[in-house]
């Protein structure tokens, strides 16, 4: 497993991410793949720009690290978001097989990887992931209340 250091430079490649959404008026989450030491993937959220509700920062950076390596397999890869995932996104880390994933804020209303579910951990499913979150949680938790605050004061 990787060093804190570590964890913490990636994580903030994610929060570079999550800035981007931000910008846009998106929910500020981002997501990056790293392999080898490399980014492979990256992804912010876009569900309001695509009007797609599959369009969360994870979902966008395994598609980007699968197009990247040429297979939907992402085996020895490590995902690291600014949120803990959601069901959908965690079904996905699940089928792209992706071992390690660190995030930095947990979220209590929809969080699938122990704040209300705990996929990885389900018992019957075939695939352990090796997760951590709270890294550089502040940081990312501050993203969000800037945005939710902002959106309230358009209000």
């Amino acid at each position: 497993m990787a060093t804190d250091s570590v964890h913490e430079k990636w994580m903030r490649e994610a929060l570079a991410e999550a800035e981007k959404a931000l910008h846009k008026d998106e929910v500020p989450v981002g997501a990056v793949v790293v392999y080898e030491g490399s980014i492979v993937g990256r992804g912010h959220n876009l569900i309001e720009t695509l009007q797609d509700p599959t369009a969360h920062a994870e979902m966008l950076a395994i598609t980007a690290a699968a197009n990247f390596l040429a297979s939907w397999r992402l085996i020895d890869t490590s995902l690291y978001v600014t949120l803990e995932p959601c069901a959908m996104c965690t079904g996905a880390i699940l089928l792209a097989r992706i071992p390690c994933v660190f995030w930095g804020s947990a979220d209590p209303r929809i969080g699938a990887c122990g704040s209300v579910l705990n996929i990885p951990r389900e018992e019957r499913l075939y695939a352990k992931v090796k997760m951590a979150g709270g890294i550089l949680g502040y940081e990312s938790q501050q993203l969000l209340q800037t945005f939710f605050n902002q959106l309230r004061t358009k209000k």
